[in-house]
């Protein structure tokens, strides 16, 4: 399988400790320090790492190149005479300039296809089973942004509840059907709400609201001539308020496996943050207004800790991709929420890989 896009942050500033001055022996040293943390979440020490290089290296060596790489603010150490783990910036550093990334296996890619193409099921349900099967398969909860807004109009009808208010059913191309009350001026004929219907779906088929709605402006003086004033106040009305309501209508944020989150705390202050994390959850508009900007880009993109620009993510990261409609337009971004020592090289591919499937089946 080809290597999905990849999307780096920004770089860091780097100092002269950058990985691009490092010698050998300093990026291997790293890379053992980064993947024991990846790995395990443990600090990795001078003496464990000292067995593991390719090259011959006393304990007291690889102490001093872990100085330097202290120094240059790649890792750090937890407390006294501990071992040393990656700082933030140099896991940005090691993602950037280290990562391998893995290939998925057929038997993954089997799996995933099978969860997601189950017959019968309209695009919410596709994306909803996309994020349970990303949290099953990364131990991290999955997330995925939809936009509603954007959906494409199938067919729109009013029915009359009561002589002065009606209801305006919309139905999305996705199968998605969804109901507003508007109101309708007085004596307003039954014959006046066949009339709104039939226009409305000879006009707006095909459509998104916002392009329905510059339709309908363009075609203001044809209106007016092919439909009595009381009807086409009953076709402005009914649309205004169905773009008013998308318009203040959130996205729909789907997360699945936050239970994951808990498995990995190591202190009260984690528990502090994950709780904190699952309020953000729960209100959806900061966490909302990241994954937007997760769609800017054309490929995978990683966001660690401090990086999202969100208090409740220090400690956590996300792996994000956008998915695309049948014209190839961006309409949400899905991937998964972890610990900082989420195994990149295996979920970049993974996200990938759904993203494009999703892409494929919403299409």
């Amino acid at each position: 399988m080809a290597q999905p896009p990849f999307l780096a942050q920004p770089p860091i500033a780097a100092g002269p400790g950058s990985l691009a001055q490092l010698d050998e022996r300093s990026r291997e040293i790293f890379r053992r320090i980064v993947e024991g943390y990846l790995d395990t979440g443990e600090p990795v020490g001078s003496r464990n790492i000292s067995k593991l290089l390719p090259m011959a290296l006393s304990p007291a060596s690889v102490r001093n190149v872990m100085a330097d790489l202290e120094q240059a603010g790649l890792i750090f150490a937890p407390h006294t005479s501990a071992g040393r783990l990656p700082t933030e910036s140099g896991l940005r550093f090691f993602v950037d300039a280290m990562l391998e990334i893995g290939d998925l296996g057929e038997g993954e890619r089997r799996r995933i296809d099978a969860e997601i193409r189950a017959a019968g099921r309209t695009p919410e349900e596709v994306l909803t089973e996309a994020s349970q099967m990303l949290s099953g398969l990364t131990r991290g909860a999955g997330l995925v942004l939809a936009h509603k807004a954007d959906l494409r109009l199938k067919h729109i009808e009013f029915v009359r509840l009561e002589p002065t208010r009606g209801l305006v059913v919309l139905v999305g191309e996705d199968g998605s059907v969804e109901n507003r009350v508007v109101e309708l001026p007085l004596g307003l004929p039954p014959s006046a709400l066949v009339e709104a219907t039939n226009y409305l779906n000879r006009t707006i088929r095909g459509r998104t609201l916002t392009e329905a709605r510059a339709e309908l402006e363009r075609l203001q003086g044809e209106r007016q001539a092919e439909l009595d004033d009381l009807t086409a106040r009953v076709v402005e009305d009914g649309l205004a308020t169905w773009g008013e309501a998308a318009e203040g209508r959130p996205q729909q944020l789907i997360v699945r496996g936050r239970a994951n989150l808990l498995d990995d705390l190591r202190a009260a202050e984690d528990l502090e943050r994950i709780r904190s994390l699952f309020d953000d959850l729960e209100r959806n508009r900061d966490l909302i207004e990241l994954l937007g900007d997760a769609e800017r880009g054309e490929g995978v993109r990683i966001f660690i800790g401090s990086e999202a620009k969100l208090h409740s993510l220090s400690g956590s990261s996300l792996v994000l991709a956008p998915y695309r409609d049948a014209e190839a337009r961006i309409v949400g971004v899905l991937g998964v929420i972890g610990p900082t020592r989420l195994h990149y090289g295996r979920i970049v591919p993974m996200v990938d890989y759904t993203a494009k499937l999703v892409s494929r089946l919403i299409g």
